[in-house]
């Protein structure tokens, strides 16, 4: 599958007419009322639409079987579109983390997992990937249920990336090997790339199933066992492909799938002393204040108990920059899609939109006019761009942040209030005339607010775009090859998308500069992540040749 913007995958459905704010009424968060109803709204009154799939997993998977919690605690999840119960799932601790543990580490010493051929894991890993098609519709509902994202984003982009993923790194699993090397003297020397061990990964909310392609395709290509803890906001789907796997021949132990809270479950698990390596990706999950914060009480707990390696892929604050030469129509729907995208939970939302002065008026006119035709409601229903937040907590930080915003005499041009009485739906959010120096700007909001700037000249903006604690991705609009070149080359971020936004292959790397973490995530490159590399040296007697 060729690399593509994940919206080229979604339909294009807008709001018939959309009349756009005055500035007054853009100001006015008491206006809510008016607000809800000069949006392309799906009305949050309606009756919600009752996904078609059975939640049947709950429990633990644990050395290939679904066990209750060792202390038979459970937990709700909630449905974001309503805040009612969807199932509830068992509440693992420390206590399932050591069983879970303790499985992965017998089938990686004991086990046939490591001990197949690269070529027979590679087959295990196709047969997942072919149920992951075979039951794409159950999984796209159980996402969408679960996290509040739209059905036919989870359905048509998400889905078949995890199958793409898993079908990527199955094919790198008999091309992993050492090397040959010539040494000084009689020596006969080789390298071999072998398996860390266990593997612990942690997994966000925000895309469950991706993640967890990101982090077990390569683990397993690799030929580990995993440990694995679900965000405790979204659990559903990993149980679900957990048992897709052991249809397909994944031996028991070599993945164990445990649910439960950051500062129990998590934190056990990242400073196991059994755990060889640790895997994570964040968004403001656990009991932190923060992914940047988060990760470094991972880093903390692993480096004091058996100094076990740590990737992190953390938060980010991306900036978009928006050139005087660029097509304004073009930049505008990209740089909607680029925040607004997956509810403006993304770590690489490009949430910092710089706009050169020239066309900065032009730019704010029609991102708002664009905001206003977005349709927000239930995730279920079709021609939905926009569904709730994920949870309380998260509708209450992205509406503190708004707050913050108007507070700091940013211009709020639309949105800004609560889309109907129930759930977590937020009007899509734009504000203007945004300095560098308010926290909108600073903070990851992790929701769908779209904070526009000015700048007048290339130094200016390249300067100010890297003055941030975050480097995860940015994005440059231009048809200037040479401002492209320059700016991309400048930018201290891991990923750099120039005049596109959001384009995820498998072969692609991800990963950030600074505070967004460390190591990198598909491609190539995360296979390293899951190897170690042994120097064997063996003196050669009298060899012909050296």
């Amino acid at each position: 599958m060729a690399a593509r913007r994940v919206s080229s995958l979604l339909p294009r459905s807008f709001s018939a007419s959309s009349p756009f704010l005055s500035r007054s009424q853009g100001r006015n968060l008491n206006n809510g009322s008016r607000i809800v109803r000069r949006f392309g709204t799906s009305s949050a009154a309606e009756e919600v639409i009752s996904p078609s799939v059975q939640v049947s997993y709950t429990k633990l998977l644990i050395d290939g079987n679904f066990v209750d919690a060792a202390s038979g605690k459970t937990f709700p999840t909630l449905d974001p579109r309503t805040g009612e119960v969807i199932a509830h799932v068992a509440e693992g601790d420390a206590e399932d983390v050591n069983r879970a543990v303790k499985a992965a580490r017998k089938a990686f010493d004991e086990g046939p997992w490591p001990k197949m051929t690269a070529y027979e894991r590679s087959r295990v890993m196709l047969r997942f990937a072919d149920l992951v098609e075979k039951h794409s519709e159950e999984l796209a509902a159980l996402e969408s249920w679960d996290n509040g994202k739209t059905y036919e984003q989870a359905l048509t982009a998400e889905i078949p990336m995890v199958a793409r993923l898993f079908r990527y790194y199955a094919g790198w699993a008999d091309k992993i090997h050492g090397l040959t090397v010539p040494a000084d003297g009689n020596y006969h020397v080789q390298t071999l790339h072998e398996p860390i061990g266990v593997a612990g990964q942690i997994i966000p909310w925000n895309f469950p199933l991706l993640m967890f392609a990101w982090k077990v395709g390569p683990a397993l290509a690799c030929g580990n066992t995993i440990v694995l803890k679900t965000a405790e906001q979204t659990p559903l789907t990993a149980f679900y492909v957990g048992k897709l796997f052991l249809e397909a021949g994944l031996p028991p132990g070599v993945l164990n799938i445990v649910s439960g809270f950051g500062a129990t479950a998590g934190a056990s698990l990242a400073s196991h002393m059994d755990v060889d390596k640790v895997e994570i990706s964040i968004c403001l999950l656990l009991a932190f204040t923060g992914s940047t914060d988060t990760g470094k009480v991972i880093l903390g707990l692993a480096a004091n108990s058996n100094l076990k390696p740590v990737t992190l892929e953390l938060g980010g604050k991306s900036p978009f920059i928006v050139f005087e030469d660029a097509d304004i129509d073009k930049a505008v729907e990209l740089a909607h899609f680029a925040l607004f995208f997956n509810q403006g939970q993304c770590c690489c939302a490009g949430s910092r939109t710089y706009v050169h002065e020239k066309v900065y008026d032009e730019f704010v006119e029609k991102a708002k006019a664009r905001a206003l035709k977005r349709v927000v409601g239930d995730p279920f229903k079709k021609g939905i761009e926009q569904g709730p937040q994920v949870d309380s907590k998260q509708f209450e930080k992205v509406m503190k942040y708004i707050r913050s915003g108007v507070e700091s005499n940013a211009t709020l041009e639309c949105g800004g209030g609560q889309v109907g009485d129930r759930g977590y739906f937020i009007q899509p959010t734009v504000f203007s005339n945004v300095k560098d120096d308010m926290l909108i700007a600073q903070d990851e909001i992790f929701g769908p607010v779209q904070s526009i700037l000015k700048f007048s000249d290339v130094d200016e903006v390249i300067k100010r775009a890297n003055d941030t604690r975050y480097g995860l991705a940015a994005g440059v609009f231009t048809k200037s090859l040479d401002t492209a070149n320059r700016v991309s080359r400048a930018l201290k971020a891991g990923t750099v998308w120039v005049n596109c936004f959001d384009v995820f292959d498998a072969a692609i790397p991800f990963g950030g500069y600074k505070m967004s973490g460390n190591g990198r995530e598909k491609g190539i490159y995360s296979l390293n992540n899951y190897l170690q590399v042994k120097a064997v040296v063996t003196p050669l007697n009298n060899p012909a040749w050296i």
